[in-house]
């Protein structure tokens, strides 16, 4: 039987009793999650530099935080994209989170404001990611970075952006190549078949009714197994080239053993990956940091493995 944390467990009082998203709209949910999201989060407090900087990226707003420990120029540049199921969040929403991957790095953090479903479905999201991706060289030297120095990072939905640029990144040769990327619970198969689904179905946070729910305004049934949604279903051959990954998962989660298994597969291709399960966690926890040390651990021990990457 999952022992929570301490942490956990304030995050689920916190969070109940609650109208769950599935029962509203996609603008009920978003009402929602923004009246919550900040009773759990509190921002950096050290190891920024300046920020927010507003700025537009590809025709979409962004928001860019600087650690620091980033040079004035030619810094590396970590293109974050926020969870949310696709249908709810925004860079605002997980500021948080990026300004202390950004302390904790010495990298300026970029987070777009990507289209959300369902008035934007699949792909609009993927889409809106690898344009940012391919507008960062345009912008670097406003912000100072390095356009050879490119990380993508995200949680949850856009976790699976992330990988999913990732992976992109090394099949056009277009786009900035990504050196590597940061995947904090990741979405990394639609089919949702898992068997964590089963055992963390109902209280844990983030239901199985509701990923369903977050699923289906987001794509049809029909292009589930397309690796832009479910990269874990990627052609052995594409996992081969993907750049070395750091995967984060959380116990207590439906996306636990699809994240385990996404590392799994990178690994038995031969990519460079590294996967650590926090214990007693929940879903989307490195947004619960007024209550989990876990949130501040995981962007550090992200940080330390970027470090010893090189």
């Amino acid at each position: 039987m999952t022992r929570l944390t301490p942490g956990a467990e304030a995050v689920l009082a916190a969070q109940s009793p609650g109208r769950p998203f599935e029962d509203m709209t996609a603008a009920e949910a978003r009402a929602a999650f923004d009246r919550g999201w900040p009773e759990l989060q509190e921002p950096a407090a050290s190891g920024l530099a300046d920020g927010p900087l507003p700025l537009s990226l590809a025709g979409r707003p962004a928001l860019a935080w600087r650690g620091t420990d980033a040079p004035d120029a030619g810094a590396p540049v970590i293109l974050y994209l926020h969870g949310g199921g696709w249908v709810v969040g925004s860079p605002a929403s997980h500021a948080a989170i990026c300004q202390r991957l950004a302390a904790a790095t010495g990298a300026v953090v970029v987070c777009p404001d990507y289209r959300l479903a369902p008035e934007h479905p699949f792909p609009a999201a993927i889409e809106d990611a690898l344009a940012c991706l391919d507008a960062l060289p345009g912008v670097a030297d406003e912000l100072g970075v390095d356009p050879g120095r490119v990380l993508v990072a995200g949680d949850s939905a856009g976790g699976n952006l992330a990988a999913v640029a990732a992976l992109a990144s090394v099949r056009d040769p277009a786009l900035p190549r990504v050196s590597a990327q940061l995947l904090f619970y990741p979405n990394t198969d639609a089919t949702q078949g898992a068997d964590s689904y089963t055992r963390f179905a109902e209280g844990f946070g983030l239901s199985a009714a509701t990923m369903r729910w977050f699923r289906d305004q987001y794509v049809s049934h029909d292009r589930l197994e397309d690796w832009r949604v479910s990269p874990l279903l990627a052609e052995r051959a594409m996992l081969a080239e993907a750049p070395a990954a750091f995967i984060a998962l959380a116990e207590a989660d439906i996306l636990h053993d699809e994240g385990a298994a996404y590392a799994d597969a990178l690994g038995a291709a031969g990519a460079k990956v590294t996967c650590r399960t926090w214990h007693g966690e929940l879903h989307g926890f490195l947004s619960h940091c007024r209550h989990s040390p876990a949130a501040f651990d995981a962007i550090a021990e992200a940080a330390d493995w970027l470090r010893r990457l090189g």
